[in-house]
């Protein structure tokens, strides 16, 4: 396949970013869960995406989920819906982000940060492929791709007692290890005119002089894409 990218502004020429292409083009036809590794701010809903776009469920719906940005205690019925009346507040029946994302692919985002209880539940779902709502009394089951992404040492995670080693290698299947922009120097320039396009719609052309260019290509970017 050729992956479609444009489309998602992924952008890269350098061979760390051509190697993750390579990886993304061969995993995306695949149904095995996908772990992407790398630093914050290094674009991993972007791959996560290009893997929904270029496999065979691209027509259903891509559903991302940030497990370290929802409280702990609302997760479980972000994640798994509840019935009306299934507890204090629950006035209508909501169906869960998984449930949203049946026939098509659910993004885990900080999959490392989902506490240990709701890693169980997670197990359970890519064991039995069905969910239990909250307060239902039968399951409801699932098609689902899943696909997570972790800036975490989940290894370390595992060894402190904060992440499943079994869940771990449920979804490990295939690893993509996406580089930092500091390991990816030569692809700045192109990011750079691509951003300032993006910004500068309907305004007179500008450019980055070669001197403010070099200061770019030299700098470390430790929020990396996010960060320029």
């Amino acid at each position: 396949t050729n992956l479609d990218l444009e489309s998602l502004s992924i952008i890269g020429e350098s061979q760390p970013i051509r190697d993750v292409f390579d990886v993304v083009t061969r995993a995306a036809g695949s149904q095995s869960t996908v772990m992407i590794y790398g630093e914050s701010g290094t674009g991993k809903e972007l791959i996560a995406r290009a893997l929904h776009m270029n496999s065979p469920r691209a027509s259903k719906p891509f559903i991302a989920v940030n497990c370290g940005a929802i409280p702990h205690e609302l997760l479980e019925g972000e994640l798994f819906g509840y019935e009306k009346g299934s507890f204090t507040g629950a006035i209508n029946t909501r169906i869960g982000r998984l449930e949203l994302a049946n026939q098509g692919t659910i993004f885990f985002d900080e999959i490392g940060d989902m506490p240990t209880s709701l890693q169980v539940k997670l197990l359970r779902v890519l064991a039995e492929r069905e969910i239990d709502r909250i307060g239902s009394t039968k399951p409801t089951p699932i098609d689902i791709r899943v696909i997570t992404a972790t800036h975490r040492n989940l290894e370390e995670s595992i060894k402190e007692g904060n992440f499943r080693e079994d869940l771990f290698y449920r979804l490990n299947i295939i690893p993509i290890n996406l580089p930092p922009l500091r390991e990816r120097k030569t692809d700045i320039p192109l990011l750079a005119d691509h951003f300032l396009k993006q910004f500068n719609r309907n305004a007179i052309p500008k450019t980055i002089s070669d001197e403010a260019m070099q200061f770019l290509v030299n700098y470390s970017w430790p929020g990396n894409i996010r960060e320029l």
